[in-house]
């Protein structure tokens, strides 16, 4: 350290705080929102953690200076616990025809994303024609629009399951359409929220594959609140929320040990890839981001800033043969879409 000015003393302490932070982010998978809630927060910014840890490494080695260790050792640290945010691989294959194909979209009810006062103009013409073009043999909807039930836009799905009843009050809307048989179906009624998932269970060639459409607890947050509200309350807020996640992915997972069938988990977690609520869901199965995706993958934005909150997860039966990311505005999320056959 007497090598080091006192300025470099200064951005070397920072350095250390942005280090032991991404150092504990490493262990947030491994630990229950319920013990230390705080942990989950900064399952969110893992990726803002890395840049700043390799920023760093860069500036020392650039000044040569030996400290460069320490953000060298913290980003190996992460990478071999956490895994990597980016793929380094080309775009997945076409998807062939032979193979099963499933979109998850969270479609914001299909509204659009506000300009001022008004939303897109046909936004929901737009989504059904992104889907017949992509042409899926499975859609998963999260926040979906009950008019879309009996508009006929969606006929070339024979078989579907829409959780609405005319009347009902205070639950988003899932749904799944199906090009396949759907032989069961239910729902899990998460208490006290309007979040939900629901599940099908469909033939598939000779075997039965239960899917679940997730939609964990909304975490209701935007840049605006972060400014406004107090402090201790959005904290309290926003650990309750991740608390509701946690129990609501629990139930998902009781329900997987008493089926035998293969399954597939898909839709909106409210949470990144770095988090306990992830680590719970994905178990053994496979991310199809992880196993076919390219480059940095995100499809919600956080006030410009890229989150991967939408997963594609499925039993290793399942052989991932390709996933795909699309550039769409037409929700405040985007689809996310992926191809397996059956091994």
């Amino acid at each position: 350290m007497k090598k080091l000015t006192v300025s470099q003393k200064l951005i070397y302490f920072i350095n250390l705080i942005f280090s032991v932070f991404l150092l504990l982010s490493c262990i947030v998978p491994y630990v229950s929102v319920s013990i230390f809630s705080f942990f989950s927060f900064l399952s969110i910014a893992v990726p803002i953690l890395v840049v700043i840890n390799f920023s760093f490494f860069v500036y020392w080695i650039l000044q040569w200076k030996r400290v460069f260790f320490v953000s060298f050792l913290v980003l190996i640290v992460g990478y071999f616990s956490l895994g990597s945010f980016l793929q380094f691989r080309k775009p997945s294959e076409k998807i062939l025809e032979k193979d099963l194909s499933i979109l998850t979209y969270n479609t914001f009810g299909f509204k659009g994303l506000k300009s001022g006062k008004k939303n897109i103009k046909n936004n929901g013409e737009n989504i059904i024609n992104f889907i017949n073009k992509q042409n899926p043999d499975i859609i998963c909807f999260q926040e979906f629009d009950y008019k879309r039930i009996k508009s006929g836009e969606l006929d070339s799905y024979p078989y579907s399951y829409v959780d609405f009843e005319f009347g009902s009050k205070g639950k988003s809307i899932q749904a799944i359409y199906s090009k396949y048989k759907i032989i069961n179906k239910g729902n899990f009624n998460f208490p006290n929220t309007a979040n939900n998932a629901i599940f099908v269970d469909i033939l598939y060639k000779e075997d039965t594959m239960r899917l679940y459409n997730v939609h964990l607890q909304s975490l209701n947050i935007r840049p605006r609140m972060i400014k406004d509200e107090n402090s201790n309350k959005l904290y309290s807020r926003l650990a309750s929320s991740f608390s509701k996640q946690e129990e609501q992915a629990k139930l998902i997972l009781e329900d997987q040990k008493n089926n035998t069938h293969l399954k597939v988990i898909c839709g909106d977690f409210n949470n990144t890839q770095y988090s306990n609520i992830y680590k719970l869901l994905k178990g053994d199965k496979n991310d199809t981001f992880i196993e076919k995706g390219s480059g940095y993958d995100r499809s919600y934005n956080f006030y410009h800033f890229p989150l991967r909150i939408d997963f594609i997860l499925s039993d290793k039966e399942l052989k991932v043969r390709s996933h795909k990311k699309f550039n769409l505005k037409y929700s405040d999320h985007f689809p996310v879409m992926a191809s397996f056959s059956l091994e």
